[in-house]
């Protein structure tokens, strides 16, 4: 197997709320077939499914997959990126969980939590800095 993430997809209750509140933070939909929504980002593509649908894709109830135990993550370029992004996650109909604020390793965070609870953190690291496209490395691209 290779080591990279192609398709992140998440359940959610309402995909036509959920699909929303992405695109009122700009987001883009790509074509797909009825009943799924994807979103194309840099090297691979997040998509909303119904919750109900994957469950039973996957062969669990549907109460079973839950959301909040993975984060997803958005790395900023600038530090003030990180406030702007909370904010309009926040009139997108999101939930501000950590307001943007400084950490211990030198980095600036916060994190919000989507209407369908999926949780995502906002952060700018000054020591991986992203590829001129945005594309995030650990080590950065310098």
């Amino acid at each position: 197997m290779e080591q990279r993430i192609s398709l992140t997809t998440l359940g959610v209750r309402d995909i036509a709320a959920s699909a929303s509140f992405y695109e009122a933070l700009g987001w883009r939909r790509a074509e797909t077939p009825e009943g799924i929504v994807a979103f194309d980002l840099i090297g691979q593509t997040l998509a909303l499914y119904p919750l109900d649908r994957l469950a039973e894709d996957i062969g669990l109830a549907p109460s079973t997959l839950g959301t909040g135990a993975v984060t997803l993550a958005y790395n900023c370029r600038e530090r003030d990126e990180v406030a702007e992004v909370l904010n309009a996650a926040s009139a997108a109909g999101g939930e501000i969980l950590r307001p943007a604020s400084d950490v211990f390793w030198g980095g600036h965070v916060g994190y919000f939590r989507t209407p369908d609870g999926h949780i995502w953190e906002v952060t700018h690291n000054p020591l991986a800095p992203l590829s001129p496209e945005g594309a995030f490395r650990w080590n950065g691209y310098g």
